[in-house]
This record gives C-alpha cells, structure tokens and sequence, in this order.
C-alpha cells in the first residue's frame, strides 16, 4: 500500500467553498479510489487543505486517476481549480507499524498534529527502526494516525501525525510522554535537518474524523 498526499494551497477565504464542492464530489470519485483522510490547516500555513489517497502500488494510482479524468458524471461537477494557489503531491510508504488510515476510531471532534521531519540521507530507516521499539509506549498517551516516509517528491522525510482532543491535551501529552522511563522519545541516533509541523482540523466527509 502507498500514500498521496496532496497539499493545496488557497485563496484566502476559499476553503469553505473548496471543502464543499469536493464533497459533492467524493462520491463519484471515491469509484475509483479510496479516499484515505482530509484536513485543513489551523496553525501552521494556512489556507491549505490536504487530501490523502490509498493505493495498492504506482500501477493503480495512474490507473484510477486516468479513471477519474474521464468520468463523465464527475466532470460535470465543478471543482475548485479557480481557488488553487500551489500544489504538492508526495508518494508516502507507511511504516510497518502504521495502522491504515481509517480503520480506527477517534471518535469526533479531533484535532491532528501533523509533524514532519527531514533527514540526511540514509537516516530515515533508523528513525523507522526506533520508532517501532518505541511506538508502544508512547500510544498510551495518543494515538499516532499515520507514521510514514516519502518514496517519491520530496525525499527523506519522516511524517507522523497525532490526535488530540484539543490544543490542551497535545501539551499535556506532550509534557507527560517526555518524563523519564516513559520510553520515549524514540532514540535513533540521528536528528532531523529540519522540522515542520501544522495543525489540521477533519472535514466533515473525512474518513479520519
């Protein structure tokens, strides 16, 4: 299984009218792939919206996009290209320990913490090795949604995203899970050359609510 990420930036003020025209046309779309989670940015850069996509291999995602160009019945739905200021797309590989997105229940009402870290070349691996020793651990305060690094687009990155109930519990988890003998953070050895983090909110269609 593989990963999309799509990450669009807005218009200012357009994300409402983007979020819903594409609901309108998920349905249609979702005939010809899984729609895997959809946020938008609420700290962090902002007016971005991003969409991840499941796939079985690269084969299937030309595949289903070539599908999806050509429906006729989703074409006649707008979109929201007008709203698009720029966008990125990266093929993420899930980390072995990586639940599938949307197969677990967070309940509603979530925020996400979307983290995403680069390293020197060769060093992801070890990151991925520590984090599955230490995952255990830290999930006894959260639930990490999604653990994963990029195969194609911009390389050597390590992505991983939280769930909390409110701003409130992702500083107290934060601040708990760091204690001495909790286990974490994972030691890897290597650090990152630089680090990014955002705040996603679900839409309402998200399959990760």
């Amino acid at each position: 299984m593989i990963y999309e990420m799509r990450t669009y930036t807005l218009k200012p003020g357009s994300t409402p009218e983007f979020e819903a025209r594409f609901e309108k046309r998920h349905p249609l779309r979702e005939k010809h792939s899984k729609l895997a989670a959809f946020w938008h940015t609420d700290i962090g850069p902002l007016n971005q919206v991003i969409h991840v996509w499941e796939y079985d291999d690269l084969n299937h995602r030309a595949s289903a996009r070539a599908a999806a160009n050509k429906d006729a019945n989703l074409l006649k739905l707008p979109g929201g290209r007008e709203f698009v200021v720029e966008q990125q797309s990266e093929i993420y590989m899930p980390a072995p320990f990586m639940k599938p997105l949307g197969t677990r229940d967070y309940g509603k009402g979530n925020i996400y913490e979307m983290r995403t870290y680069t390293y020197a070349p060769g060093d992801v691996p070890k990151v991925i090795e520590a984090w599955g020793k230490a995952i255990q651990a830290r999930e006894k305060f959260s639930p990490l949604a999604a653990g994963m690094s990029t195969d194609l687009g911009g390389l050597n990155k390590w992505t991983h995203i939280w769930v909390y109930k409110d701003l409130a519990e992702r500083a107290r988890v934060r601040t708990e899970s760091r204690k001495p003998g909790t286990g974490w953070p994972a030691q890897s050895g290597v650090r990152p050359v630089k680090q990014e983090n955002k705040i996603l909110l679900p839409a309402s269609f998200s399959p990760v609510k």
